[in-house]
C-alpha cells in the first residue's frame, strides 16, 4: 500500500537512532550538534561594567547638588578595581572596565566639561544624570550556573563565542553517522568522461554527498552496476560499516530495478515502498536490524534532491539529537493547479515581500528530470494533495534547500 507523506515522514522519524557522542575542542565543533548542557561559570556579565567613557561618582553627591568633581585616578578595563577615596570626586573609567569602588553612576565625556585647576584635573557636569547610568550591572544577563546552551543546539558562531566565554575548552557533540552514498545504473560514467549518445555523467550522489557536507558528513560512495549478484557483492561489506546508505536509482519498475530485491535479500526489513507524492513517488525505505538505515531514492535528479531534504535530513538531525526546527511557510505568488492526487512538491523561489510575509514564486518546471530546475529554486513548495487548484495568495509549508 502507498503511504501518504505523512505517513512516511511519521515511518521515517520512528527509526531514528542515537549516533553517540564524541568530545572536541570547541574551536573544531562549529556546526555540529551539542549533546550536553553548558551553564555560565559565573555571572554575566561577571562584574559592574562601565559602558560608556566617562567618570564615575556617587550620584548622592550629584543628588545633592554637587557639580564638578576632581578626578582621582583612571579605571582601564583589565586593571583590578579601584576604590573611591573621596565620594566628592571621581575616577575616570573606560569602557569595559570595571566599577570603582563607591560609585554607582558614569556620566560620559559627551555631558563633561573639563578643566585644570592647581594641576589638579576636574570635570564639570553639562547634562542630565540619572542614578546607574551607563553601568552593565552583574549578573543582570545571566545568573551563575543558568543553562546557556541545551543539548540538540546546533553550534554556531554566536554559540562558539558562547563556549569560549565559559571556558568550555572541551565540548561534547553528537558523532557524525558514517553514510555510503551509492549511484546505481550502466548508464552512468564517471565526471571527468565523455559520455556516449546513451551515457550521462554521474550527478545525483554528488549532489546529495555536497548536501551531506552541508550538515558535516563526509560520505563515502560507490557505484553500482544493474546486475543483482555485483549489487551484492558490493554492498555486503558495508553493512557493518556504515550507520545510513542513501542510494540513487534503481527503485522503480523497470526490468533492471533490482536494488530492491538485492536489498531484501542482505536483509533489510522494508517499511514502504513508494509515497502518495511527485516527485519522489518511487521512494523507499528500510532498516537492517543491525546494520544501517537504507533510503533509496528514486534515480530522476529532482525526485532524489526532494527526497534528501524532505525526509533524510530530518532524520538525519534528530539521530544526531537536534532540536527540530520549526516549519517555514510562505505564499503563493501565482495561481498553480495540480490534478493528480497527490502531494505536489513544486520548486520555488522565496522572496521577502514587503508586508513582512515570505512570498513563493512557481520556478520554469519540466518534471523530475529538470535537474536544471533546481538552480532558479531554493525551496520545495508541499501542495496538499486533497486540492487541485492552489491559488495566489494562499499559504502552505515550504522545504528549503538553499
Amino acid at each position: 500500500m502507498m503511504l501518504t507523506v505523512a505517513a512516511a515522514y511519521s515511518a521515517v522519524l520512528q527509526t531514528v537512532r542515537d549516533m553517540g557522542t564524541e568530545v572536541l575542542p570547541f574551536e573544531a565543533a562549529t556546526g555540529r550538534v551539542l549533546r550536553e548542557p553548558v551553564r555560565a561559570d559565573r555571572p554575566f556579565p561577571p562584574f559592574d561594567r562601565v559602558t560608556m567613557d566617562g567618570i564615575a561618582i556617587l550620584y548622592d553627591s550629584f543628588a545633592r547638588g554637587q557639580q564638578i568633581f576632581g578626578v582621582e585616578d583612571v579605571q582601564a578595563a583589565g586593571l583590578p578595581r579601584l576604590q573611591l577615596s573621596n565620594t566628592a570626586n571621581c575616577i575616570e573609567v573606560m569602557t569595559g572596565a570595571i566599577l570603582p569602588e563607591l560609585t554607582d553612576t558614569v556620566i560620559p565625556y559627551e555631558q563633561l566639561e573639563a578643566s585644570d585647576h592647581e594641576g589638579f584635573r576636574r570635570f564639570a557636569v553639562t547634562g542630565d544624570v540619572t542614578l546607574g547610568q551607563n553601568v552593565h550591572r552583574k549578573g543582570s544577563d545571566v545568573a551563575e550556573a543558568t543553562v546557556l546552551l541545551s543539548p540538540g543546539t546546533l553550534i554556531g558562531p554566536a554559540e562558539a563565542g558562547v563556549l569560549a566565554s565559559v571556558g568550555k575548552t572541551q565540548v561534547q557533540v553528537a558523532r557524525l553517522p558514517r553514510v555510503a552514498v551509492i549511484a546505481t545504473g550502466d548508464e552512468l560514467v564517471p565526471v571527468d568522461a565523455t559520455p556516449e549518445e546513451h551515457q550521462v555523467r554521474i550527478s545525483n550522489v554528488y549532489s546529495l554527498m555536497a548536501s551531506l557536507q552541508q550538515c558535516g558528513i563526509t560520505a563515502a560512495y560507490i557505484h553500482l552496476s544493474d546486475e543483482e549478484a555485483a549489487m551484492r557483492e558490493r554492498l555486503e561489506p558495508l553493512l557493518q560499516e556504515t550507520d545510513v546508505w542513501i542510494s540513487s536509482g534503481a527503485v522503480s519498475a523497470g526490468k533492471f530495478d533490482h536494488l530492491p530485491a538485492v536489498l531484501q535479500r542482505l536483509g533489510m526489513q522494508q517499511i514502504f515502498h513508494k509515497v502518495q507524492q511527485r516527485p519522489g513517488k518511487p521512494f523507499l525505505f528500510g532498516t537492517f536490524a543491525n546494520g544501517p538505515v537504507v533510503f533509496a531514492l528514486p534515480g530522476n535528479p529532482v525526485s532524489g534532491f526532494m527526497c534528501f531534504y524532505r525526509y533524510v535530513l530530518p532524520w538525519l538531525k534528530a539521530s544526531m539529537g537536534a532540536q527540530e526546527a520549526a516549519p517555514a511557510y510562505a505564499v503563493l505568488q501565482e495561481k498553480v493547479t495540480f490534478n493528480p492526487s497527490l502531494e505536489y512538491y513544486l520548486p520555488v523561489k522565496l522572496q521577502s515581500m514587503p508586508d513582512g510575509t515570505t512570498g513563493a514564486v512557481p520556478q520554469p518546471y519540466h518534471g523530475s528530470g529538470d535537474l536544471a530546475s533546481l538552480l532558479y529554486a531554493d525551496a520545495f513548495m508541499a501542495l496538499p494533495q486533497d486540492k487541485h487548484v492552489f491559488e495566489k495568495g494562499s499559504c502552505y509549508p515550504v522545504w528549503k534547500f538553499r
